[in-house]
């Protein structure tokens, strides 16, 4: 299997820890949506990150959806949820509120860098940076109240947690201040000196140098 897309994309480096705690092999091809443009779309008409090509050549696409394939082609005990379905619920809510937190970074960061000043519109950066705020506020409560739910690597949960801090950090720490995020802060400071993590740090023009 082939990954391709920049580590500088949370969503890309979900993909890639995800896929290495599973033990699943893959080649790891780092094309940007920017500066590789064509060559991405030479795999990828679509030119989306992740993308993740398969042996046969079946290209796949969203981070949960690829991590969802791969999970259902592995024996159930090696899935980062737990199995217990009450908790597998508050796991999946503490991903969404990660993704809903990547997602809201990246338009945020896009109008402010990539529009033009005249051209951004105040009432939408207002609209998403309360989603963003809100995202993480809602995450940072549940790291709070369940910190058994990241406490080890293999925890889709913390792993979605952690990526999301960091990539928020590392471009907007000052709009998520992180005196205010404590148990965020502490989950990404431990989760970044695992070995997967450190092994696909967030590189790429996207992310500032020594952001981790």
């Amino acid at each position: 299997m082939r990954l391709i897309g920049m580590l500088d994309s949370p969503f890309v480096r979900r993909v890639a820890v995800t896929l290495e705690l599973l033990g699943v092999p893959f080649r790891h091809e780092a094309l940007s949506v920017f500066r590789t443009f064509r060559e991405f779309q030479r795999i990828n008409p679509v030119v989306k990150a992740p993308t993740l090509v398969l042996d046969d050549g079946t290209v796949l696409m969203d981070s949960t959806l690829i991590i969802g394939y791969v999970e259902s082609t592995l024996p159930p005990d090696r899935a980062l949820w737990s199995p217990d379905a009450a908790v597998r619920a508050h796991e999946c809510r503490a991903v969404s509120l990660a993704l809903a937190a990547c997602e809201k970074s990246a338009q945020l960061v896009y109008e402010q860098n990539l529009r033009p000043r005249e051209f951004q519109y105040e009432p939408w950066v207002e609209r998403v940076t309360g989603q963003l705020l809100a995202a993480f506020g809602e995450l940072e409560r549940d790291v709070a109240a369940h910190p058994a739910r990241y406490a080890h690597a293999r925890s889709h949960a913390g792993i979605a947690a952690a990526i999301a801090w960091q990539f928020a950090q590392s471009l907007l720490a000052i709009v998520v201040p992180a005196a205010a995020h404590p148990g965020l802060m502490a989950l990404s400071a431990r989760m970044e000196r695992e070995p997967v993590f450190l092994k696909y740090p967030p590189d790429g023009p996207g992310v500032p140098a020594g952001s981790v």
